[in-house]
């Protein structure tokens, strides 16, 4: 499998990604972010926050003030919800073939990143249909159980 700094169907690493995501989430629940924050959610040093936060500002994503919080650009707001959307509609594509959280959980992470946006449109029409059709999708969900 690919590591955190391998290339991503968006066009940047997967651990920009990863943080773009943590950063927008705690801003949505706590209405700001900071890198001790960044830090607990991701389970890695602040410094390392510290060092990725830095160049997600040199490169327009953010803006980051030492010892104060950060907020999203723009650009980086867009990127984000991209993410995020990507990551919601890879959950419920899965949740709806009546998959196990932690199964699901573990096949996003790894998914996400990767996926082409040829495929992520195929699954978004294959969600919408799956979620008119209950008799199909509890076909599915016997099947996968």
């Amino acid at each position: 499998m690919p590591g955190k700094n391998s290339p991503s169907a968006l066009g940047g690493s997967t651990a920009v990604e990863d943080y773009l995501e943590r950063i927008l989430g705690l801003i949505n629940s706590k209405g700001y972010a900071r890198v001790v924050d960044i830090a607990a959610a991701l389970k890695i040093s602040q410094a390392s926050v510290t060092n990725m936060v830095q160049r997600l500002d040199a490169e327009g994503l953010l803006k980051y003030e030492k010892y104060r919080g950060l907020i999203l650009t723009v650009a980086g707001k867009k990127l984000a919800r991209k993410i995020a959307n990507r990551h919601k509609l890879l959950t419920d594509f899965l949740s709806l073939l009546g998959l196990d959280e932690r199964v699901i959980y573990h096949d996003v992470e790894g998914m996400e990143h990767h996926i082409s946006p040829q495929t992520l449109r195929a699954i978004e029409a294959l969600t919408a249909q799956l979620r008119q059709r209950p008799a199909l999708r509890a076909q599915l969900e016997a099947v996968v159980a």
